[in-house]
């Protein structure tokens, strides 16, 4: 990696960012994926990290749709002024 990265800041201006807060950055991102997490070896690259970050996003996302389109078939089969149903409409919400 070079010795240092501008990224935006949320003002418009640019800072700096070290290697070394990069490497916390991915470290921290390594410590929430379970696909690396649980491996026996500790060590994986920042594009690994990277990669994996990416498809735990996607596959979240997924599981949102899929469990919304779940209460939205369950909402269907439910009486409409139900408190089931204000509940389900919670959910989707």
């Amino acid at each position: 990696m070079s010795g240092r990265r501008s990224r935006q800041s949320s003002e418009g201006g640019t800072s700096r960012i070290s290697d070394d807060q990069i490497i916390q950055l991915v470290s921290k991102l390594q410590q929430l994926l379970p696909e690396i997490r649980n491996r026996r070896s500790n060590k994986a690259s920042a594009s690994k990290v990277l990669q994996e970050t990416c498809n735990y996003i996607r596959n979240l996302h997924k599981e949102v749709d899929d469990l919304s389109d779940r209460l939205s078939q369950l909402l269907s089969t439910v009486d409409a002024d139900s408190p089931e149903a204000a509940i389900i409409r919670s959910l989707i919400m």
